[in-house]
């Protein structure tokens, strides 16, 4: 009985992190949200919380992401080319319900780069000129709508691309610009 006492305070305190490490406002932007989406994603879908079942969720979810959580996937070793695979550290937290920012605050111990992510800013369609981007920033805009430009090779090939594509992918943003 008192070895089970001692286990569970041993257990408290390994959760519980010390002082000064708890994440502050903004640190493990992508960490902590993707980790909600799939968190919520999993109690919406009625998935058991096994941690072999997280792992699979978690697994197929890296798949299908982009851009700032496939470099977060990459780093805990979800997905096929990862070189290290610290997939357990959010599936076996994640099976007992821990929150997802003590989940991002550990994972910090293990690899300071998981929290070093951070979203681009993006961009208002509605508003920006699109001609004072950079070419490099029109390449973006179509990478995230999952588009490209075959035989640009100019930038005004890019906006009058973003612009054909707008009404598709950002329709407020083609119904409030007033140059379209």
């Amino acid at each position: 009985m008192l070895r089970l006492a001692g286990f569970s305070v041993a257990l408290a305190l390994a959760l519980l992190p010390g002082g000064g490490e708890a994440l502050k406002e903004g640190e493990c932007e992508v960490c902590v949200s993707f980790l909600e989406k799939f968190h919520q994603s999993l109690k919406d879908g009625g998935s058991s919380f096994s941690s072999a079942d997280i792992e699979k969720a978690l697994t197929k979810s890296c798949s299908e992401a982009k851009g700032k959580e496939n470099r977060f996937c990459y780093y805990i070793g979800a997905t096929s080319d990862a070189a290290t695979k610290i997939i357990n550290e959010v599936s076996k937290p994640l099976s007992y319900h821990v929150p997802v920012e003590k989940i991002c605050e550990k994972l910090k111990k293990k690899d300071s780069q998981i929290c070093e992510l951070k979203y681009d800013k993006q961009l208002d369609l509605s508003t920006v000129d699109l001609k004072k981007l950079k070419v490099k920033d029109l390449k973006k805009i179509l990478e995230e709508w999952g588009e490209s430009c075959k035989g640009c090779a100019e930038k005004s090939d890019f906006i009058r691309k973003i612009t054909e594509l707008m009404p598709k992918y950002a329709p407020a943003a083609a119904g409030a610009r007033t140059d379209l």
